[in-house]
């Protein structure tokens, strides 16, 4: 039987593919915290736990009619960002995939209630979402990278019915699995006249006050585990804007057991600004520990 050994929210943002002297010019002189916490995960989680493959919840990938999750064999290639090729241009990317999860996955839509679509089409477009935790994460690993997309058509109940297909598959599977959740919690930006008055990484930049205080409200949820807490209040959190709809976390969620997941945050960064949108890496080491069998998921959602 397989499992998930490990997931973590993360942040993604152009700004950790800068050179060094553009981060600190754009913080004051000092590094931002992202950067280094993503290059400690990879020394204490990423060089040293057990997994045979990386899944990243790319909160970048907007698909419509269906999830989808890639399942070629391997990718490669050179990346530019539509949105910033200034700071992300021809990043060389290369890593193995895992068709039999993602197949695995695509058997469990049904079951759940939605639609998850495997695509092995060596031109399907990757995104910066997955690229960019790669680069960090992955480079010289010898690990399988899939990614799965978001439907931009979906609802808080949809990210959490492919996240439990996704839980099963991997529980049915022989594979050890580490989640990535790729992207922000609040997520609204600055217009353009004034952006640039708050590149810097200090949260009293975070657009709002409010934003700022449900995004820390929710870490502090993630770090006791008190991850049924988050889900109890996602309406309220939907009027600060969370990425994708918070589809990356949601979904992540679904395949490790919801609300029955008690498995406490560890800080990876400081909790930051990105042009008014909130950023932060967590880890949640064993984070399936309580994840119900697939029959007792059913029998929940039926009472």
């Amino acid at each position: 039987m397989g499992r998930v050994v490990g997931a973590a929210i993360l942040a993604h943002v152009p700004t950790i593919m800068l050179p060094q002297d553009v981060r600190y010019d754009l913080n004051g002189g000092h590094e931002i915290s992202l950067v280094p916490g993503l290059k400690r995960l990879r020394e204490e989680v990423m060089e040293t736990l057990d997994y045979d493959t990386v899944v990243v919840l790319d909160s970048h990938w907007a698909t419509t009619v269906e999830f989808v999750i890639t399942a070629q064999a391997e990718r490669s290639g050179l990346f530019t960002s539509e949105e910033l090729p200034r700071g992300m241009s021809q990043i060389p990317y290369a890593f193995k995939g895992d068709p039999k999860l993602a197949n695995l996955t695509a058997g469990y839509d049904e079951k759940n209630g939605t639609w998850i679509t495997p695509i092995s089409d060596p031109h399907l477009p990757i995104f910066y979402a997955t690229v960019n935790l790669w680069h960090y994460l992955g480079r010289g690993l010898d690990k399988r990278w899939v990614s799965m997309s978001v439907c931009q058509t979906a609802e808080t109940e949809d990210f959490l019915r492919a996240g439990r297909a996704l839980g099963e598959a991997i529980h049915d599977s022989d594979r050890k699995v580490l989640l990535l959740a790729s992207g922000a919690l609040s997520h609204t930006f600055y217009k353009l006249r004034d952006l640039r008055q708050h590149e810097a990484s200090d949260p009293s930049h975070i657009y709002s006050p409010e934003a700022r205080e449900a995004d820390l409200e929710r870490i502090e949820w993630m770090k006791s585990g008190d991850h049924a807490r988050i889900l109890d209040t996602m309406d309220e959190f939907k009027k600060f804007k969370p990425e994708a709809n918070f589809s990356h976390w949601l979904t992540m969620a679904g395949a490790t057991g919801e609300g029955a997941n008690t498995a406490k945050g560890v800080m990876y960064s400081e909790y930051e600004n990105s042009i008014g949108t909130g950023q932060v890496h967590v880890y949640f080491p064993e984070p399936d520990g309580g994840f119900p069998q697939p029959r007792d998921l059913v029998l929940s959602r039926e009472r």
